[in-house]
This record gives C-alpha cells, structure tokens and sequence, in this order.
C-alpha cells in the first residue's frame, strides 16, 4: 500500500485472506482500522494436512508451469512453512496475539475441512473487538445476501474520516 501512498485501509479477506489478515495485523496494526474475514482458513487436527496436500496438487503445478523458476521443490518448501511448521490455529499468529488485537474484526465462519467453524469461532472468541455473522450463512441466497449486507455494514461504521 506504501506504493500507492494509502496510508490506512480496511481490508477483507476470503479463505486464506484470514490467515493473511492476521499477519497484516500483525504488521501494520495501525493501518488497518477494520478487517472483515470471510470464510477463514485455519488448522484443524482432523485434516492436519489438507492445506499442504490441496496446494501441492491444484496450486503448485500450474504455478511452476507459469513460472519456470518456482520448482516443485520450492513450493514443498513454502508449504511446509506455512502449513506444517506452522500447523496450529491460524498459521500466522498466535492465540495470544489475537487476545491483544484492538481491531475490530468481522468473521464470517464456514464449517469445511479448509475453513472450520471452530477455528473461526475460536478467534471471535479470543478477539476483544470481534463480531460474527449468522451461521450457516452460504446455505441460501437469503443468507449470503444479510452476511454481504452485514459486513458492508461492518466496514462502513469503522471506514476512514479522512479529509
């Protein structure tokens, strides 16, 4: 953002957008007044690997086939990075970070292997500034309609007051 001169922002994010969110937050805390998470990714003992296995089939061929320098080896070592030694919770911060976060968050949880409900509940549950939406929520054009109508809701109460 520092390229574009944007100084604060609101940002959402889907799937492994949360996880991306966090480490935003981690980074740049004060640049982000609110931050929305839709359907967040996050670790789940019951499929401790669906992450690593998704991506070393659907996402690291065709990336390797675009970009010749990125090998197969290389993405094996950015996978187990991100999703092996770093197989808990979110994958980008701690529990104990989220506790400390002064940001309000939207979370919209889903309940699939890649996204679980717990996970996402866990860091509504652990965040002071934290609102969920209703679940399940992608079950009927109804519910995905309040939920886009809830976070639109969401990030315009905490938008800038810039200028």
């Amino acid at each position: 953002m520092d390229h574009l001169g944007v100084k604060e922002f609101l940002v959402m994010g889907f799937c492994i957008g949360g996880p991306m969110i966090h480490n935003f937050l981690r980074l740049a805390p004060d640049r982000i007044p609110a931050a929305t998470m839709m359907q967040p990714s996050g670790f789940t003992s019951e499929y401790p690997d669906i992450f690593y296995q998704n991506n070393t089939e659907r996402w690291g061929p065709p990336l390797c086939e675009k970009a010749p320098e990125i090998t197969m080896d290389k993405v094996h070592d950015f996978l187990t990075n991100m999703y092996t030694n770093r197989a808990d919770f979110v994958f980008t911060v701690s529990r104990d970070f989220v506790r400390s976060l002064q940001t309000p968050l939207f979370i919209a949880p889903d309940n699939v292997p890649a996204h679980p409900y717990g996970t996402a509940m866990e860091v509504a549950e652990l965040a002071p500034k934290a609102e969920t939406s209703i679940f399940p929520w992608k079950d009927s054009q109804e519910h995905i309609d309040e939920v886009v109508e809830h976070a639109g809701r969401f990030l315009k109460k905490h938008e800038l007051k810039t200028g």
